[in-house]
Formats: C-alpha cells, sequence, structure tokens
C-alpha cells in the first residue's frame, strides 16, 4: 500500500497526470489551465510536462470548448474539459444537454462520447455573483450525462480516472471550498467504484446523507450528536446520477430515520427524488419523515450572507431533532 497525504486539488492533479500517462488520447481543454494551471491550480504544470498540444489553453467560450469536446471524442480523443467557475457552464448549457447527452442515443449506441467535463461548483469561499453554485440538478435531469462529486483526496484521485475511463459522458462535480483539505491518498488501491454510495461513518439511531462538501458538515454534525449520546450513520453519496441507493435504504431501515443535506434549493432537488425513493422503498421502517437540509430557494447571495445560506453543523442537527420529535 502506498499512502500518500496531499490536498483535493493536487489529488487531482495526479488523477489526472496518471490518466494522460496511460492513455495518449487524454486531453485537457479550458481557460488558463495551461501555463496558469488553473484558478485553483488543478492542472498545474501539467502543459509544462504533456506539451501544448495535449493541455490547451481555450478563448473564453464555454460553448465553443464543449463542441470542440464533442468533435474532438468522435474522433477518437478522450476530452477533459474544465469550466473556471460552476456559474460560467450555463453558456455550454445547449451543447451539454441537447448534444453531448443525447449523441450516443440517436446513433443507437454506435456512437461513444467520452467527454469528462469538470465544474469546481459550491459555496464556502466567498466569492462574487456566477462564482458560487450548485447546479448539479440540471444535469442529474439530463438522461445520458453521468454525474459525480468526490468529497476526499482519495476519492478525487481515482473518481477522476474512472471518469475518463468512462465511455459515456461525465459531470465532474467538484466541491471547490475542498480543494485545500488534505487526506490520505492511497495510489495503488483502487477505489470504491465510481457510481457507488460509500458509509464514511457507522451508526444506529440516524442516517444522514449528503455529497460533495457536505459530507465534512455532516460528519462535523455527527461528531457533535455523539457527544449528546445519539448515533449518526453519515453516507456519502458520490455519484448524483446514476444514484446508488442500496447503502441508503439498508441504513435507514436499520436507524429508522434520515437527515439528507445539500448546498442547492430544496425545491425539485436531488434531494427531493432520493427522500421520495427512500421514502417507497423503506417506508414501514422510517419512524418520522425524511428530513431535508438545503440552501433557500432564492438565488446565491453575497459573500457575506453565504453562512446563513449554506447549511451547517447546527442546521443538520436541527433537523436530527426534528426527527426525533415524532
Amino acid at each position: 500500500m502506498t499512502l500518500e497525504t496531499m490536498p483535493f486539488a493536487r489529488a487531482m492533479n495526479a488523477g489526472l497526470r496518471r490518466a494522460m500517462e496511460e492513455d495518449g488520447r487524454v486531453l485537457l481543454m479550458g481557460e488558463d489551465i495551461g501555463k496558469l494551471g488553473g484558478v485553483f491550480r488543478v492542472t498545474e504544470h501539467l502543459q509544462r510536462d504533456f506539451g501544448e498540444d495535449r493541455v490547451l489553453d481555450t478563448p473564453l467560450a464555454e460553448s465553443g470548448i464543449v463542441g470542440s469536446a464533442i468533435g474532438l471524442a468522435m474522433a477518437g480523443f478522450r476530452p477533459v474539459i474544465e469550466i473556471q467557475f460552476d456559474g460560467f457552464v450555463f453558456p455550454a448549457f445547449d451543447q451539454i444537454t441537447t448534444q453531448l447527452a443525447k449523441l450516443t442515443n440517436r446513433h443507437e449506441g454506435a456512437l461513444q462520447m467520452p467527454v469528462v467535463i469538470r465544474i469546481p461548483y459550491g459555496g464556502h469561499i466567498g466569492a462574487v455573483e456566477h462564482h458560487q453554485e450548485s447546479p448539479e440538478v440540471y444535469f442529474t435531469h439530463t438522461s445520458g450525462l453521468r454525474v459525480v462529486s468526490p468529497s476526499t483526496p482519495n476519492d478525487a484521485y481515482w473518481m477522476i480516472q474512472d471518469a475518463i475511463a468512462s465511455n459515456d459522458p461525465v459531470i465532474f462535480m467538484e466541491p471547490k471550498s475542498r480543494y485545500w483539505q488534505k487526506g490520505e491518498v492511497d495510489t495503488e488501491r483502487r477505489g470504491a467504484p465510481l457510481h457507488t454510495s460509500r458509509v464514511v461513518r457507522k451508526g444506529t439511531d440516524v442516517t444522514l446523507v449528503g455529497h460533495g462538501a457536505m459530507v465534512s458538515v455532516l460528519l462535523q454534525a455527527a461528531a457533535i450528536a455523539e457527544g449528546e449520546g445519539r448515533s449518526c450513520e453519515v453516507i456519502d453519496l458520490r455519484s448524483l446520477s446514476p444514484i446508488d441507493y442500496d447503502p441508503i435504504v439498508e441504513s435507514v431501515r436499520s436507524t429508522g430515520r434520515m437527515v439528507w443535506a445539500q448546498e442547492a434549493p430544496g425545491h425539485t432537488s436531488i434531494g427531493s427524488e432520493i427522500a421520495a425513493t427512500v421514502t417507497e422503498r423503506a417506508f414501514y421502517s422510517l419512524e418520522a419523515p425524511i428530513m431535508r437540509v438545503t440552501g433557500f430557494d432564492t438565488p446565491f447571495p453575497p459573500a457575506k450572507l453565504e453562512g446563513t445560506y449554506l447549511p451547517d453543523a447546527d442546521r443538520v442537527l436541527e433537523a436530527v431533532d426534528r426527527a426525533f420529535a415524532y
């Protein structure tokens, strides 16, 4: 076993590097990802080491970047593109949802679209408008796209490689507030399969579920709850489409209660779908309604108000208390 402690962003860099070393068809595209190494330095030194023909600095034209990636995939390449910030993905929304997501189905499976779209998303960094969004539900609603979100450096390292190896388009949501989080990365033993949920803390009284940056919040809430005599099981969703429900349902059947947390607004969200599905599959095990802790149904606020908008451990614990009030 080879363990190395590294920040999330460096684990992403290492995963991209390994994928490029193992497959010459893998190339990177995006705004300022070459000489600068990306705004968050995820692609640092990759252009230096692999050349400008495999790490391309593009114009500021997201629709053009995605369109070019589609053409490259048709020609046999495996492009990985970076959307610099979550709010900038919308100019490329048409290319992603009406072209990239549908081309394989349109060609009855004869044409593969191995394109990865990396999107730094979420809050907690005090950024300005268009730089803090949680647009994941738009893509989970679109058939033909796979959507994943790692929460740890080890998952970042392995999941980006698995996403690149996929013959389907993958929306790779990177919680930008976790880029500086350090953790152990096992560069020899492959992590959990790409589209699986994972229990990250065992518990007996209530199931806490989330993805991305919310996993750390849930673990913090679970640690506080333990001191208050409540045992929380924490599940990292990891894959947003498709969703691996089995670990969630199994946990809820044991605990009888569930709290879901997400940064995105609650209305017609991933949390809505998960609450409905878990209720269908584990209705007779539930001792209380499934509680959802979400961002508010408003545009993401100015930086000084993000602490009010984003779920924290206190809001999660309040939901746990409501679940036990039944």
